[in-house]
């Protein structure tokens, strides 16, 4: 049998997904106690009980200047900042990608609009966007949306061009006017689209949101990495960043299992 038409059994697919992880684990316990051998007082590679030490400090000790647990307190900043700038991205692209997709007119005035957009370096404009905006939470959160909604807005529409021809022409047919042909047709089948489209975006509004905290703010998940970098204390900035991608996948397992079950025959076919 040729390898590309062998298939893995479920066990050993687990085993082989969870074997790159224990390789690392063990790749790095092993040159950490190698550090540690030669300078205990190493910060470079903490051990498991300096990390384990770390997060219980920061975790489920409260903070003795202001009295918070601050992992909980900037993991509800950076999550509350997430959530909507995400949200505002989803809503903005659901309607300008619908739009464009749907309407010629529109498209011709918003397409190249949005294409521009979406070639900005995000980074880049985040200068800009403090002195617009202030330091304070709407530029963190305008970050993200123009860091990800024009992406989002571009999928939205190039899926909803992709439906057939037919059902265009059916729907009019039966006497559908265009606010009919955009909500009863288009936009159903286009919703999942636009689930998985958040998903993909995730990486990006993470990088996006935590470089806006390391620039300004004073709490969030971002903020204490880099406020902690400069004492070189990598036992706190490991488990922080472990953290940051245990949400993100916790996140993107959601999504995708509200979009199994919302819509079955979309990921019938093996989205």
């Amino acid at each position: 049998m040729r390898l590309i038409n062998r298939h893995p059994a479920r066990t050993t697919a687990l085993f082989l997904g969870l074997l790159p992880f224990l390789l690392i684990v063990l790749l790095y316990g092993a040159a950490s106690q190698e550090r540690l051998a030669n300078n205990p007082n190493d910060k470079l590679l903490p051990g498991l009980e300096q990390m384990t030490s770390a997060v219980n400090r920061m975790a489920f000790e409260e903070d003795r200047r202001s009295g918070e647990y601050l992992m909980w307190q900037d993991t509800a900043a950076s999550l509350q900042r997430l959530g909507i700038g995400v949200g505002v991205a989803a809503s903005l692209a659901l309607v300008v990608g619908l739009l464009n997709g749907i309407l010629p007119v529109v498209r011709a005035g918003m397409a190249p609009l949005v294409s521009a957009l979406s070639m900005i370096p995000p980074l880049a404009i985040l200068p800009i966007l403090f002195i617009v905006f202030g330091l304070g939470e709407l530029s963190k959160v305008m970050l993200i949306v123009i860091g990800t909604a024009p992406i989002m807005m571009r999928d939205v529409a190039q899926r909803v061009r992709e439906l057939p021809q037919e059902q265009l022409i059916k729907i009019q047919t039966l006497g559908a006017n265009s606010w009919q042909v955009v909500t009863r047709m288009a936009l159903p089948q286009v919703l999942p689209r636009l689930i998985d489209a958040v998903r993909l975006s995730l990486g990006p509004a993470w990088l996006f949101l935590i470089a806006a905290e390391a620039i300004a703010s004073e709490q969030g998940l971002g903020y204490r990495i880099f406020l902690v970098r400069r004492y070189l204390a990598m036992d706190v900035i490991i488990p922080y960043v472990l953290w940051i991608t245990l949400l993100a996948i916790v996140i993107d397992q959601l999504l995708r299992l509200a979009n199994r079950r919302l819509f079955p025959w979309y990921n019938a076919g093996g989205h």
